[in-house]
């Protein structure tokens, strides 16, 4: 299978597979997709989704959410970890959002980049899931999978984002690295990963993963 035919081979199924595609963190605007965002790093989605609900009642947009303190938000967002770094983060690019964009989130990524706590990653997703512009957010999953598929080298995620959007057409990026975290999840995860059921890496994945899958598998003599 040449490098192509694994490429369509994976477009074909992860479309069969999920024509449409939920995206994973509730949110209703570009804003409050941010601060999920933003909240998600180091945690699950699951856990981001129960917590959104209480902050958002308190503050859905910038304005609100200066009215409450740093340490306000830092109670309600404790449960998904690195609270401290998280509600600074919050608190500062909500005021960054009043004193230099009118409220909105920008729509550039150079200026989500400069905004506190904000990365490329949270970028990419706010760019791609908020404003419709392409743009391939590389999360564990992503990384995991473009590795077993040897579709990737998977050094750093810089470099599997930089192969994913080589490889993949720009205007299937935006539902595609949703379409393989779903798969990800569902069928190709790092624990109690069961190669029979992981269609994608069966068909095409990197031998050398598919050995080491089979030898774990083995039982000891």
């Amino acid at each position: 299978m040449t490098k192509q035919e694994k490429v369509d081979f994976t477009i074909t199924t992860l479309q069969e597979l999920y024509p449409t595609i939920p995206i994973p963190l509730d949110h209703k605007d570009p804003y409050t997709l941010l601060i999920a965002v933003l909240l998600s790093a180091q945690s699950t989605d699951v856990r981001v989704n129960q917590i959104t609900p209480l902050l958002f009642e308190r503050a859905d947009n910038p304005y609100a959410m200066i009215r409450l303190s740093v340490e306000e938000i830092r109670e309600i967002i404790k449960p998904v970890g690195l609270s401290p770094m998280k509600s600074k983060g919050i608190y500062e690019l909500s005021h960054i959002l009043i004193n230099e964009h009118n409220g909105e989130v920008p729509q550039s990524f150079e200026a989500l980049e400069a905004l506190p706590a904000v990365g490329h990653k949270t970028a990419s997703v706010v760019m791609s899931q908020a404003f419709g512009i392409p743009a391939f957010p590389v999360d564990t999953h992503i990384h995991r999978l473009m590795y077993r598929w040897g579709l990737s080298t998977g050094k750093n995620v810089i470099q599997t984002e930089n192969d994913a959007k080589r490889l993949f057409p720009e205007a299937l990026w935006n539902e595609l690295h949703l379409q393989i975290i779903w798969y990800g999840r569902e069928y190709s995860p790092a624990r109690g990963w069961d190669l029979e059921k992981d269609i994608i890496t069966k068909t095409i994945g990197r031998k050398s993963v598919i050995n080491d899958y089979y030898k774990k598998k083995k039982p000891a003599r």
